[in-house]
């Protein structure tokens, strides 16, 4: 994902913190902002320390994080800034188990409208 998809600055994420309306489920929470000037989505991705005491654990769920979204950059809305928080919960997620809560906590802020069909095995 392109560095002109995230939210990178204070100021940026604050206000989407303090002005977006949240969801959540138990690995995610999900702040989400509209904003009609903006050319693309654009999002902010926050893991904390209680998710992970390494880089290596946080570092591992953001790219899992961005890869599910840039996976699914085409269902995004485009007029959208959100944030996603990470909890504790997801710790120990896998690639598939990170998509899948991810997936659901986007649906649930109405972020990407419908789930994907899981594929059979």
């Amino acid at each position: 994902m392109r560095k002109s998809y995230r939210i990178k600055s204070e100021q940026d994420f604050q206000t989407v913190f303090e002005n977006g309306e949240s969801v959540a489920n138990r690995a995610f929470v999900i702040y989400v902002l509209p904003r009609k000037q903006n050319k693309h989505f654009r999002v902010g991705i926050s893991v904390g320390k209680k998710v992970g005491h390494t880089a290596v654990v946080r570092n591992r769920l953001k790219r899992y994080i961005r890869a599910v979204l840039t996976e699914n950059r085409d269902r995004i809305a485009p007029d959208l800034d959100f944030l996603v928080i990470a909890r504790p919960y997801a710790r120990d997620f896998d690639w598939e188990k990170t998509r899948e809560n991810l997936l659901h906590a986007l649906n649930l802020a109405h972020v990407v409208e419908e789930m994907p069909n899981k594929e059979e095995k």
